[in-house]
């Protein structure tokens, strides 16, 4: 599978139409192809099907290099599996795409695949802590995008717990940050945690709830009402 191929494979795919449709919602000024979501996925289960790990690192670092919107976004998918040995090399391109964000959207499908190599491996969540203090907003979200599975747990071995704590601590830092995305991604991380771990998300409400926007305020208990949680 070469790029040519797989860029052939995407184009293949788009839809008339689409792709000023996708520029315009996702405010791209990046080349944007036109193609569907679901068919992106059934592209990289494909290739992740016909390719060793070697080379899904060099196929997803060359469709990442295009700038491509889709092919990035095919870029990210093409990593996002559980089980990849060796993942050292796979981590660490994942980690090279961080200060690259600019997006939501290929933003959140890089942390996809990013997520899982946490899981593989917790004590890659240092690493993860330095992009809290970055200049880039997207490195400072990517944070907390990543460590997502740490709010999913409904049983969480010590470990777990640590980490959950660690990130509530670098959520604690992002609550005075104007940025939308931030307070975004505290909320995000907030209303999840909260359908598995109602005491913390109440406990960080009562300690910095306050300073956050209405907005996300609103969003980090979406789901107390349903759940009998009350701040």
């Amino acid at each position: 599978m070469t790029l040519e191929d797989a860029l052939a494979q995407l184009r293949a795919a788009a839809e008339p139409g689409r792709s000023d449709q996708k520029a315009n919602y996702h405010k791209q000024t990046r080349p944007v192809i036109g193609v569907p979501n679901p068919d992106i996925n059934d592209l990289t289960k494909t290739w992740r099907n016909a390719l060793s790990v070697p080379e899904r690192v060099t196929l997803a670092d060359e469709l990442w290099k295009t700038d491509i919107f889709e092919a990035r976004i095919a870029a990210g998918k093409l990593l996002t599996q559980a089980r990849i040995r060796p993942d050292d090399e796979v981590w660490a391109l994942i980690q090279s795409w961080v200060p690259q964000f600019d997006s939501w959207a290929i933003a959140d499908h890089a942390c996809t695949a990013g997520q899982k190599r946490l899981i593989a491996d917790p004590s890659r969540v240092d690493a993860v802590e330095a992009w809290t203090t970055s200049d880039h907003m997207w490195t400072r979200r990517a944070a907390l995008v990543t460590t997502l599975p740490w709010t999913k747990q409904n049983h969480p071995k010590p470990l777990d717990l640590e980490i959950r704590d660690r990130v509530l601590g670098w959520a604690a830092g992002y609550v005075d940050d104007p940025e939308w995305f931030i307070q975004k991604a505290v909320a995000w991380w907030l209303r999840e945690l909260s359908k598995h771990d109602g005491p913390r998300v109440i406990a960080f409400l009562k300690q910095y709830g306050d300073r956050m926007k209405p907005f996300a305020q609103k969003e980090a208990t979406k789901h107390f009402a349903k759940l009998g949680l009350e701040r």
